[in-house]
């Protein structure tokens, strides 16, 4: 592979982009950078009637969140724009009326009120209609008729389509790069509509077209669009033009069950489907996961390096991506392994940068940061992010530091609370009145209090736990002890007793 190598992602604007519509695009732009190529963003807008407002710019937005930059596309240009299908849409009738001249494809008048009577009329007698050469000529079509009527209703301005005319027989072969050797027979294929009768291309001849101005080498999509390839290379075929190589990404699959991974599973089992939130729809960046986490699990659904390695940076990626290593099958989406992901790439954020992330959840809280430094913050997170998979949790693993707890778990009240404790907890206080606050101190002044009264950690340890954070969770005792104080940790023994009492 060399420079030469150009990809594009083309998805429409019909609303918002699916994580199986992000994998694709980061499969295009790692084959590209891998083989020094370029990835193209280009809309297909052509189908207006399904246009959505706001859904390019989401599309956009989320490939710049994801980390995916386009080196041409809407907004940023290059020589091959616009990138607009809507405005490209005076190129595409010049091909299509190529095609007609060439013999590939033909004018047809038919009504949709004629087409609806002849599918009924197949549906009586058990059989399915399909336009194509088993009854294009009984049609209402310029290959039925003389060229005379042919040009007295072009030139009477009567709507119609154009059509592509499949070969009557034979068998059609060409290669996909994941699945080998494809053949379709062309008499299960019906006459595909590539020009619209109010002036606009179908998706085909858009596509098509469009992938060879663009001068496109490879075309990556989705396992859905494997139905249209026939299509396609029998379009490159009849224009004359070099077949781009096409590979088909295997289908991102539902957690459980069969078939293809969709909202309504995400909305089920909890999780986004989406990259950004979409009207009541949460997405992975409002979730709270990393887009480095985005992009590492989405690499490895249907892709497989040939290691064991799971975590792989961009650059990574990039240098170890091969279209050979893709699977056919489909990759089954594990939303667990999503978080542990996300887990990963929290715990390799620097001291800075969860330091923010923390501050941003604690004002979200309503917690006064203007009382506690950035030290003391630091301390905590040196305690609870480990336990942590999103940075939005730190605040429910570190609540207790901003807030003495005014209430107990029902568990852990009944295992923390004995009958021995409020004699034990009013020795530990007038212990701790006179002990140096670090944590090798307080830890021996427990240790040597167990000892004296031959107590076990078990005696004691529950009890305290219970006391400072209100549950037995929570890191070590003595840390916490350490970072609340003295005068705090006291203060939340004497409550206890009260509360207890």
């Amino acid at each position: 592979m060399n420079s030469a190598v150009r990809v594009r992602f083309a998805p429409s604007p019909t609303g918002p982009l699916h994580i199986g519509g992000v994998r694709t695009a980061l499969f295009n732009y790692l084959f590209a950078k891998k083989n020094h190529g370029q990835f193209v963003l280009r809309i297909e807008d052509t189908d207006q009637n399904r246009f959505v407002p706001g859904a390019e710019e989401y599309i956009i937005e989320a490939l710049k969140w994801c980390g995916i930059p386009f080196d041409e596309g809407p907004n940023k240009g290059g020589k091959f724009g616009p990138y607009r299908q809507s405005e490209r849409r005076s190129l595409y009738r010049k091909y299509a009326e190529e095609l007609v001249s060439n013999g590939h494809a033909y004018y047809a008048f038919d009504t949709t009120e004629d087409l609806n009577a002849h599918r009924k009329d197949h549906e009586a007698k058990g059989k399915t209609f399909i336009y194509n050469a088993h009854n294009r000529l009984k049609l209402d079509n310029s290959l039925s008729l003389d060229p005379g009527e042919v040009e007295k209703k072009l030139e009477g301005g009567l709507p119609y389509v154009i059509r592509f005319k499949t070969p009557e027989s034979g068998i059609i072969s060409f290669q996909d790069s994941i699945r080998g050797e494809i053949e379709i027979n062309t008499t299960t294929l019906d006459d595909k509509i590539l020009f619209k009768s109010d002036g606009m291309p179908t998706y085909h001849l858009a596509n098509i077209v469009d992938d060879h101005l663009m001068e496109i080498s490879h075309v990556i999509r989705g396992e859905e669009w494997l139905p249209s390839l026939a299509l396609h290379v029998q379009l490159y075929r009849a224009f004359g033009w070099e077949t781009p190589v096409f590979a088909h990404l295997p289908l991102i699959m539902k957690p459980v069950g069969k078939g293809k991974l969709s909202k309504r599973d995400g909305e089920k089992m909890g999780f986004p489907v989406f990259p950004l939130s979409w009207e009541k729809s949460e997405g992975y960046r409002e979730a709270g996961y990393y887009p480095e986490a985005v992009i590492n699990f989405l690499a490895l659904l249907g892709w497989n390096p040939g290691t064991e390695q799971e975590i792989f940076s961009l650059a990574e990626l990039v240098q170890q991506f091969d279209l050979d290593r893709v699977n056919r099958a489909g990759a089954r989406f594990d939303p667990e392994k999503t978080v542990w992901f996300n887990h990963h790439y929290l715990q390799e954020r620097s001291s800075e940068e969860l330091l923010e992330e923390y501050k941003s959840v604690l004002e979200a809280n309503q917690i006064d940061l203007s009382v506690h430094s950035d030290a003391y913050l630091l301390q905590i997170l040196s305690l609870v992010s480990e336990r942590a998979s999103f940075a939005k949790e730190l605040y429910g693993l570190s609540a207790f530091f901003f807030h003495a707890p005014s209430e107990f778990e029902a568990k852990a009240a009944k295992r923390g609370w004995k009958e021995q404790s409020p004699e034990r907890v009013r020795e530990l206080i007038t212990l701790f009145e006179d002990i140096d606050f670090t944590k090798p101190s307080i830890s021996a002044a427990v240790t040597t209090y167990m000892e004296a009264n031959d107590l076990s950690f078990g005696a004691i340890m529950p009890t305290m736990r219970m006391i400072l954070v209100g549950d037995l969770k929570g890191p070590g005792v003595f840390e916490i002890m350490e970072l609340l104080g003295k005068k705090e940790v006291i203060s939340r023994m004497k409550f206890a007793l009260s509360h207890f009492s």
